[in-house]
């Protein structure tokens, strides 16, 4: 027998310098994706609407690859991800992990290579239980773990690859800060050795210095172990950060995607615009420049016709609210949905019949 060849562990500051090249294998492929929630009114409870929370999104994500979904609140982020995991059911559309369909059968095995970490570390920690239990219970249910003293071991070696010590196995979720929360539930979405990890915003409830912590922890692992992430999120400088791609939603739907370089210093939708002129700066000339929409985001349960964004968008043309939106390539893989200009010439034949 030939002896194991042994990798040297790296530290986190080496793990972040390394170069990280997402590979060409989907992981990852959602098609036409529609997912829709009944309203049921009335004395016989009957359905009487839906809201379109996603309305026909496709993309690809590539085995390493951070693939980010940035947009405002209610637009279908979350939603994306929850019914990649089976947590909500798809109303049209196919989902592939590989090539396994598994909008139609999410069993066991994919529970183990698809995890989730939420926004909210509070309240996806359970207060009664000590670290040990939490992470502990995939490993039993999941991996067949039995022994406690082996779960013990791995819980350890968990926790160490998150930067926590062995001190806080045996400590309850109200007794860490936040970043120490947000760490333990990574530790538990990496119990099962997935390959597919979603991550529901998991810096907006933390302070900016815990935020790049808890990033470069991310990248670290993610170098490491070679994760691919779909990071949901609407911080666009988070994004820029961790991301290698980037779709920008809007009511249910994308409006442009591409490259972080394309998206954010090429963008050509006039919503992702607004979205990179709304970002915190401290160069006064970006301030003066800012767009601001007017208006409200409009409801999901019975959007406008035509483009969904032409009641707000300050570059509207004729047919905007009209005719659906088409896919226009700008190069690579950048892309946006937008409807074209007309061609040809307004005519004006049959204005001399017109009396004064």
């Amino acid at each position: 027998m030939g002896k194991k060849r042994i990798k040297n562990k790296m530290t986190i500051s080496e793990e972040l310098t390394a170069p990280s090249k997402p590979s060409e294998e989907i992981i990852l492929s959602v098609k036409k994706l529609k997912t829709y929630y009944p309203i049921y009114g009335g004395l016989f409870k009957r359905k009487i609407g839906e809201v379109k929370a996603v309305d026909g999104v496709s993309f690809n994500l590539y085995k390493g690859e951070t693939l980010g979904l940035v947009g405002e609140s209610g637009c279908g982020k979350t939603t994306i991800g929850n019914t990649i995991l089976n947590l909500v059911p798809a109303t049209v559309g196919e989902i592939w992990y590989k090539d396994q369909r598994i909008d139609e059968n999410f069993n066991k095995d994919m529970r183990k290579k698809i995890q989730m970490v939420f926004q909210d570390p509070d309240s996806s920690l359970n207060p009664r239980w000590k670290v040990v239990n939490i992470i502990g219970e995939p490993l039993r249910l999941l991996m067949g773990m039995k022994k406690r003293r082996e779960i013990r071991r791995k819980v350890l070696e968990l926790l160490e690859t998150v930067a926590l010590k062995n001190e806080h196995l045996d400590r309850y979720p109200h007794e860490f800060s936040g970043g120490q929360k947000q760490r333990i539930v990574i530790a538990r979405a990496l119990a099962c050795n997935p390959e597919l990890i979603i991550l529901d915003e998991p810096t907006s409830a933390l302070d900016v210095s815990v935020q790049a912590q808890i990033l470069n922890l991310l990248k670290a692992i993610q170098k490491q172990f070679g994760f691919s992430y779909l990071f949901i999120t609407h911080d666009l400088s988070v994004i820029q950060h961790i991301g290698d791609r980037i779709q920008v939603m809007y009511l249910g739907k994308f409006v442009e995607g591409g490259t972080v370089d394309d998206v954010f210093y090429h963008p050509t939708h006039p919503y992702t615009k607004a979205l990179l002129s709304a970002r915190p700066t401290f160069d006064p000339s970006s301030r003066i420049n800012r767009i601001i929409l007017k208006g409200d985001v409009p409801s999901p349960i019975n959007p406008p016709s035509g483009c969904a964004f032409h009641p707000r968008c300050y570059e509207r043309h004729e047919g905007c609210d009209i005719k659906k939106p088409e896919r226009v390539d700008l190069g690579g893989e950048h892309y946006m949905y937008c409807v074209p200009l007309k061609d040809e010439k307004k005519s004006y034949k049959g204005m001399e019949y017109i009396s004064d």
